[in-house]
């Protein structure tokens, strides 16, 4: 039987971002809305989620995303907005955006994810749209509205910036009290 670890890529973000993300999540968790909050502590920009890897396959997976990494300079990340999918008119996923740096970002990731598609890692459809996930509606009810009311109100939020110099190869391990991420490997920018 393979051994094989839950991976996928991100952006950590710093201090001041973590803060003001919680910040909205404090406002949002007013809305009597069952939602599963992401652990402040695990906030992350993912890049690409790959799966299950196999555990010999992670210094492939590694080298792959240095390679895609290196072709994009560092550059300086605005997280602003709060938002949700499919829209806040029926929030399941609450997120964090992008301003300044949206295009370096969806670069970052494209870059990524087609030295990853050598692999056999499946290309997603959708255009990449930077955010941090926030949490996800168990089940919604009366206080969805008010919800999304909370998160057109902020639109323009502002999380700070972020210098993004690295991205990392994180495994999550799924435990009772939360996921455990635990980095394989981490790329340079621009290198």
């Amino acid at each position: 039987m393979k051994h094989t670890l839950r991976t996928f890529v991100a952006v950590e973000i710093n201090s001041t971002n973590r803060s003001c993300a919680e910040e909205l999540i404090a406002v949002l968790r007013t809305a009597p809305v069952d939602v599963k909050w992401v652990d402040v502590e695990n906030l992350h920009l993912t890049l690409k989620f790959l799966g299950d890897v196999p555990s010999q396959e992670i210094p492939t997976v590694c080298k792959a995303v240095e390679q895609g990494a290196a072709r994009v300079e560092p550059f300086e990340l605005e997280l602003r907005g709060a938002g949700a999918f499919p829209n806040a008119g029926r929030p399941r996923t609450l997120w964090l955006g992008a301003g300044g740096g949206e295009q370096e970002a969806v670069a970052l990731h494209d870059g990524v994810e087609s030295q990853l598609a050598k692999l056999g890692y499946r290309k997603e459809h959708r255009r990449f749209r930077p955010h941090l996930t926030l949490g996800r509606v168990r089940r919604g009810g009366i206080g969805v509205a008010e919800l999304g009311r909370l998160v057109r109100q902020h639109a323009d939020f502002d999380a700070g910036r972020l210098s993004v110099r690295e991205v990392v190869v994180f495994s999550s391990q799924l435990t009772r009290n939360g996921p455990i991420y635990e980095a394989l490997g981490r790329a340079r920018l621009g290198t």
